[in-house]
């Protein structure tokens, strides 16, 4: 079993940055591939960004947050980061971790994800 829990959400001006945390519980963090999906108001749980199990290892974005985004793994820590920059509105959502024991490799597919965190609320005010 895999508990994660999420921090660093809050209410940011576009333009802004923040820097999303997820901490892990269990021995076999460093096994697992990890993702950061969103959920807008009204809209469905989408793909974010998803790393490899290992640290430095690749890394897959969706299209509207390359360049902006990069997701990156401490396996020391247990724990992985979203470091979002030139925050825009249309960012606004509640952003959830998620744990892949079934991959190895980065996946934007939510069905290979086996474990999610309770999310954190991003606001991006205009």
């Amino acid at each position: 079993q895999v508990q994660l829990v999420e921090s660093g959400g809050r209410l940011v001006q576009a333009g802004g940055s923040l820097r999303l945390s997820c901490a892990a519980s269990g021995r076999t963090f460093s096994t697992y591939a990890m993702g950061w999906f969103r959920q807008a108001p009204g809209k469905e749980r989408e793909f974010v960004a998803s790393i490899n199990w290992n640290v430095g290892g690749d890394t897959g974005y969706t299209d509207s947050v390359k360049g902006r985004f990069t997701i990156s793994r401490d396996n020391a820590k247990n724990t992985v980061y979203l470091q979002m920059n030139n925050l825009e509105p249309e960012d606004t959502a509640v952003y959830y971790c998620a744990a892949s024991s079934r991959v190895l490799n980065w996946s934007p597919r939510q069905s290979n994800y086996d474990y999610w965190g309770q999310g954190t609320q991003v606001t991006v005010s205009s």
